[in-house]
């Protein structure tokens, strides 16, 4: 699909009363995935400011959270930013993303960050961004897990650098730039098979 049609579709689709109002999803939360090629995420990132801007034109609000920004603002209010650059480049890779993963622990720092930003918001939808920048010291599908006890509210799209496919066989999975295929995750619908 042309980025033109997808901007359509998601617009269509987004701003139509039974995305907002959360109908036809049989008690599931209303998690849904935009999926994307990695090599669109500069037009992607043009697309969601412009469906924002869209969006908000007709009074639906969104709150926007871009994990790489929330985790870079996590990282410099707890006062380890200045830390991990200093000592990044002595780190190994595994060792890096340890600390990385203890200090924005998904469970007890970014999804309690998050909680705090949607109270404190008054939104339709929710967007989150920057799924491929926090790559791999956060991963989506423990996003998505961890999130549907405090997102289940509003409808929360995740835009996604790669693909997400069901199938009888191997279930449901989310892939990451269309390489990393271990990361399922079941309870989210494809938005680009949503109907408006």
């Amino acid at each position: 699909m042309v980025m033109q049609d997808r901007f359509q579709h998601l617009f269509a689709v987004i701003s139509g009363q039974r995305f907002l109002k959360k109908q036809g999803l049989g008690n599931e939360v209303p998690f849904f995935i935009c999926p994307f090629k990695p090599e669109e995420s500069v037009e992607m990132e043009r697309l969601q400011r412009q469906l924002v801007n869209r969006l908000e034109q007709i009074g639906i609000r969104i709150l926007e959270i871009n994990l790489y920004d929330l985790s870079i603002e996590m990282l410099k209010k707890e006062g380890d930013f200045e830390w991990i650059i200093e000592n990044e480049a002595k780190m190994t890779k595994p060792k890096l993303q340890e600390e990385l993963q203890g200090i924005l622990s998904v469970e007890h720092a970014l999804i309690p960050a998050i909680a705090e930003m949607i109270a404190n918001a008054e939104f339709d939808v929710l967007f989150l961004t920057g799924v491929g920048e926090v790559f791999p010291y956060i991963r989506s599908h423990n996003v998505l897990n961890n999130l549907q006890s405090t997102a289940k509210e509003k409808p929360t799209v995740l835009f996604f650098p790669g693909s997400y496919t069901h199938s009888l066989e191997s279930g449901a999975s989310l892939d990451l730039f269309g390489r990393l295929h271990d990361d399922k995750y079941y309870r989210a619908f494809n938005i680009f098979h949503c109907e408006a």
